[in-house]
């Protein structure tokens, strides 16, 4: 065997220990949420003597699954219209504009994203405090299309550069006007990468904590992620059973999100790579 091939295969195994790593702590979470809490007291590691499914008929019933479902839904399709209105927008116009200005703005963007969001915490809650936007779902969708357009504007402006300029002139000798070229041609051609955008930010605000955390403090204005961590701290204590069924839960629809629309993934993140 040559040494091209065994280091291959070293590589091979070594992301193949790597994936086992990443699926443990999945594995943990699927065979306790079928658990009673008796099993899951006595043995985390071992599959369930028979599949328990009142854990999440308790979480669907006493703990109004339904609601959290539904705001974080809400939250999650709100943010997500801002962020791909807004975003292709800006980004269209900073790819097409030939000023020195549209570069500034692309660099004021980029330096955005890697502020951690910890630095800009207190400010942020002292803002939402003085709109009066604090403890309301419309305050936390306005954050996260702050927070998130900014690399939605790097991607498409990106992808917008690879599109020839003459499809856009073809269309304004026809009549169409700026918005209607954009939404009309441009917009359709850019859905790779507006569905890598939908997916990378979809798992982020649905599986995201802290801004919730700081800023929905009444019971009926939280998420998933929120709720189930409220369930498995404070109202059913240390019951694992029910905080790895909740986890469970929330998994799914995210899970049904990344299968429809897996195939866009890598075509939407190298698009724009060359310039066509």
């Amino acid at each position: 065997m040559s040494s091209k091939k065994k280091m291959i295969l070293l590589v091979g195994a070594g992301m193949g220990l790597v994936s086992l790593l990443w699926l443990a702590p999945v594995y943990y979470m699927v065979i306790n949420a079928f658990k009673t809490f008796q099993e899951v007291t006595l043995d985390t590691a071992a599959f369930p003597t028979s599949v328990y499914l009142e854990n999440f008929r308790t979480l669907w019933s006493g703990a109004n699954y339904p609601r959290l479902l539904r705001n974080s839904f809400i939250i999650t399709a709100s943010s997500l219209a801002g962020i791909i209105f807004l975003g292709s927008m800006a980004g269209y116009k900073i790819a097409r504009s030939k000023t020195r200005w549209s570069f500034v703005l692309l660099i004021y963007f980029v330096m955005t994203m890697i502020i951690p969001f910890q630095s800009i915490m207190i400010p942020l809650i002292r803002l939402l405090r003085m709109l009066n936007l604090m403890d309301s779902l419309v305050g936390i969708v306005l954050v996260y299309i702050a927070q998130l357009s900014p690399m939605a504007i790097f991607f498409y402006q990106a992808a917008v550069k690879s599109i020839p300029p003459s499809m856009e002139e073809s269309a304004k000798i026809d009549g169409a006007g700026t918005f209607r070229t954009f939404f009309q041609i441009i917009f359709p051609l850019l859905a790779p990468i507006t569905a890598t955008i939908v997916i990378l930010h979809t798992l982020w605000i649905w599986n995201d904590f802290l801004l919730p955390l700081v800023t929905l403090q009444s019971r009926s204005n939280h998420t998933l992620s929120l709720g189930t961590y409220s369930l498995f701290v404070g109202q059913y204590g240390n019951r694992m059973n029910l905080g790895m069924a909740a986890v469970f839960m929330a998994t799914l629809p995210m899970l049904l999100v990344y299968f429809v629309a897996q195939r866009y993934i890598v075509k939407g993140i190298t698009s724009g790579a060359t310039k066509g």
